[in-house]
């Protein structure tokens, strides 16, 4: 009987601490540059330390007994009652922003994991005679399962190779169905989503095409567009391209060929990753540098690291800028907290378009120019160019605007960036009534990071009224640089949660009109925990 209740138990507890494990595994993208390995030993070492260290001890003494009294059973219970809800606590807190998507990959890491974990109970079951030292035995393991998962990533990587090697070769005979299709690459270190949807909406009043949805930037993301696309007649493919470090761009370009591609911006995004500008800079253009002679690439005239890059192939180049001299320019900006109205002018033809739109923020005026320069290219008439800028939607959590009750809310959770950062305080002065920003600041920015949060602090002090500061640690430096720009302690506020700070807005602000700004709202593997 004992022997039965320790079986279902311990696999009960395995599965509820697996949950958050893999779903932390997902969230830090399958330990690639050893995300999940530095998560879990900040989760073992400090966050949850308590937990781990009872569960090494407990499994310890219960090794060690010679015998399974009634008091100790009874404990043991209590205690895995105790585990079990604790880890499904902690893994229903951490999906709550990002829930576990129970993809093919899960299933495979979960079915590996378990399968592991199966041929350790019976090889212990076999070793170890008394069913007290089994149940400690057992427990030891699970305690170390979220490293043990590492090796099951590890295990599966072939497959997953394989795996990856099919879907390439279905989307490749898929592309080459397409043999009028116009691949189009957009990177940048930030603007990437926007520019796509942007184009897209543009593209769409000329032509017929598809792009990668949300953040599909990754090579798997790229494969996984491309096989679900249901129709072969399409003119133009819009593929988003992510990197966090060097070669990441060229292996997107290899794998889809863009003959068209434009980068929106070069900053310190993902420096943790990167180590340094010039890097970020080179991996950038390996989009350009993709490109074929006859292709078209759209760069920036005010983005010094675009400028000062020694291109290394003869692709054709389209300028686009506001500051400086261009091929493609914005001219006489307008700018209120309902929309944007600007002239595009096209230096070629010495003649502009009036463009309106409803978003807003100097990167969206870059970003519209890119996707026109382009658009125009491509042989897009000059009324289907103003119709195409009209129609653009706001952009989900990129300096998206909602209004909720007398509260106007400029969501912009999905920017991490210091060029975005500042864009998003331009936008929150532009409004008219008390403006509240909550944010954790920045991350994956390296050394540099440090630094950069401060000095977003010290660009919050001049906009905002209040200010909700996401994790103590974290927010520090933000902190800081409020501080030394002497703004008001009183109007400063550090919460443990993102839920937290913006129920209290709420709960101060009943009746009373206000704008929020959610600058940054981080994936639950960055939650501090109280």
């Amino acid at each position: 009987m004992n022997l039965v209740i320790v079986i279902l138990l311990s696999n009960i507890l395995l599965f509820v601490s697996s949950l958050y494990y893999i779903l932390m595994l997902q969230q830090n993208s399958y330990n690639e540059n050893r995300k999940y390995f530095h998560f879990i030993n900040d989760d073992v070492l400090y966050k949850y330390a308590s937990i781990y260290i009872f569960m090494l001890v407990f499994s310890f003494l219960l090794i060690i007994y010679e015998s399974f009294p009634l008091y100790i059973l009874l404990f043991y219970i209590l205690a895995m009652l105790i585990l079990i809800f604790s880890f499904f606590r902690i893994y229903k807190s951490h999906s709550k922003k990002l829930p576990l998507k129970i993809t093919s990959r899960v299933k495979r890491i979960m079915a590996i994991d378990y399968l592991l974990y199966i041929i350790y109970e019976l090889v212990m079951y076999y070793l170890i005679k008394e069913t007290i030292s089994y149940t400690g035995a057992v427990l030891m393991y699970i305690a170390f399962n979220p490293y043990i998962l590492i090796l099951v990533i590890w295990l599966l990587s072939p497959v997953e190779k394989l795996i990856f090697n099919h879907y390439k070769k279905e989307a490749l005979i898929k592309l080459n169905k397409m043999p009028n299709l116009n691949v189009i690459g957009i990177t940048g270190s930030f603007g990437k989503t926007s520019t796509k949807m942007i184009l897209n909406t543009i593209l769409n009043t000329t032509y017929k095409g598809f792009y990668t949805p949300a953040s599909f930037n990754t090579p798997n993301g790229l494969l996984l567009t491309i096989n679900r696309e249901k129709t072969i007649f399409n003119d133009y493919f819009i593929s988003e391209m992510g990197a966090k470090k060097v070669g990441e761009i060229k292996e997107l370009c290899d794998l889809v060929h863009p003959k068209y591609g434009i980068l929106t911006s070069i900053g310190p995004a993902h420096l943790e990753t990167f180590k340094s500008l010039e890097n970020i800079q080179k991996t950038k253009f390996e989009l350009i540098e993709s490109l074929p002679k006859d292709g078209i690439a759209v760069l920036n005239k005010d983005d010094i690291y675009q400028t000062s890059y020694n291109l290394k192939n003869q692709v054709k180049v389209i300028w686009i800028g506001i500051k400086n001299d261009a091929d493609v320019m914005a001219k006489d900006i307008k700018v209120t907290s309902k929309g944007t109205s600007f002239k595009v002018f096209f230096k070629k033809e010495k003649k502009a378009i009036e463009v309106e739109t409803i978003l807003l923020g100097n990167k969206n005026i870059y970003n519209i120019l890119a996707a026109c320069a382009l658009a125009k290219a491509l042989n897009v008439d000059d009324k289907a160019l103003i119709k195409g800028v009209k129609e653009i939607k706001p952009i989900s959590h990129r300096l998206e605007i909602k209004n909720l009750g007398n509260m106007t809310i400029i969501d912009d959770s999905f920017n991490a960036n210091p060029e975005g950062a500042k864009n998003a305080l331009e936008v929150l002065s532009l409004m008219e009534n008390k403006k509240i920003i909550i944010t954790p600041g920045m991350i994956e920015m390296g050394k540099s990071q440090e630094a950069l949060n401060k000095n977003f602090g010290k660009q919050i002090a001049k906009v905002a009224d209040e200010v909700y500061l996401i994790g103590p640690k974290q927010t520090k430096p933000i902190y800081d640089g409020l501080i030394e720009e002497k703004y008001n302690k009183e109007n400063i506020k550090v919460k443990n949660s993102f839920t937290e700070a913006f129920d209290e807005v709420k709960k101060n602000n009943v009746n009373k009109s206000i704008t929020v700004l959610f600058e940054n709202d981080l994936p639950d593997s960055y939650m501090e925990e109280k």
